[in-house]
């Protein structure tokens, strides 16, 4: 079957050799163990019950993850029972949800995954943990299965989307990938300050990149309002190997308290900020 899963629309067959993901048809994670450096309202007390996955269709040059992204650490094969259980066990040590991360690549089989653990006891929200460049199709396998979106927002720009992620048509791509998450979850709601269903989009703040923080930021608004919730993180830290100039440094408070104020002008309700020692190697998880 000839891959059309993501945006990059690369049609590998995965079951020959591996697509623009760095991925085959296997399934494979690299982490599965509650986290707690999400946002608030994800983590809660008890953390989020977080399953990494291998490979990206994105593939940024600044990836936090890259050891993962670009599958340089092996990870674990898992069949869509196998990841179930996973789900099945996180639940059991409390976590507030199952935090899926980057996924994407793997929709059909982490969907059907989602469907034999809700069939064996799995009730507490599933959160889809995505880069934000996804195709309508792909979601729509996810209906009805994912009770919170967190999809990133990266750029409003397309020259620096290529430019930084190889994907110019990224701005346009994650608008619709977030109206079609906002269609299907509906506006956020909580209970004990936990999100229970709605979208979250985040957005990274890059150094030197103050203005297209701030496009991106209005781009979002002007379409959505506030009937999604917005994260603005300042964890960026350079540790991706052979990052550009301008990104071998961490963001500035000035930089960051720029982007936060921009918030507050534009009239966004509930979001999200990060304070300044979120941006050490040691909050990236330990991937095996």
């Amino acid at each position: 079957m000839k891959c059309t899963l993501c945006p990059r629309r690369c049609g590998v067959d995965r079951n020959i050799r591996i697509g623009a993901c760095s991925e085959s048809e296997a399934m494979r994670i690299c982490r599965a163990a509650k986290h707690y450096y999400e946002e608030p309202c994800i983590s809660g007390t008890d953390g989020s019950g977080a399953i990494f996955f291998s490979g990206c269709s994105l593939g940024c040059v600044y990836c936090q993850n890259y050891g993962i992204s670009r599958s340089k650490v092996t990870g674990k094969t898992v069949t869509s029972d196998e990841l179930a259980d996973i789900m099945l066990d996180l639940q059991a040590q409390n976590s507030h949800n199952i935090n899926l991360v980057t996924a994407t690549h793997f929709t059909p089989w982490v969907a059907e995954a989602i469907k034999i653990a809700k069939k064996r006891g799995l009730t507490v929200p599933v959160v889809w943990n995505s880069s934000g460049y996804e195709l309508k199709d792909t979601l729509s396998m996810l209906c009805g299965l994912a009770d919170v979106y967190l999809p990133d927002c990266k750029y409003a720009n397309a020259e620096q989307a290529k430019r930084l992620s190889s994907a110019a048509d990224y701005p346009a791509v994650a608008l619709d990938a977030i109206e079609e998450m906002l269609r299907q979850v509906g506006e956020p709601t909580f209970k004990d300050g936990l999100i229970k269903r709605g979208v979250i989009v985040r957005h990274l703040v890059l150094p030197g990149m103050v203005l297209q923080s701030k496009m991106t930021l209005k781009a979002l608004f002007n379409r959505f309002g506030n009937r999604i919730c917005y994260s603005v993180m300042r964890q960026y830290t350079p540790v991706a190997p052979d990052l550009p100039l301008e990104l071998s440094r961490r963001i500035t408070d000035a930089e960051y308290k720029s982007v936060v104020d921009y918030v507050g002008a534009l009239g966004i309700e509930h979001a999200y900020g990060q304070e300044s020692g979120c941006a050490e190697e040691s909050f990236i998880p330990e991937f095996r």
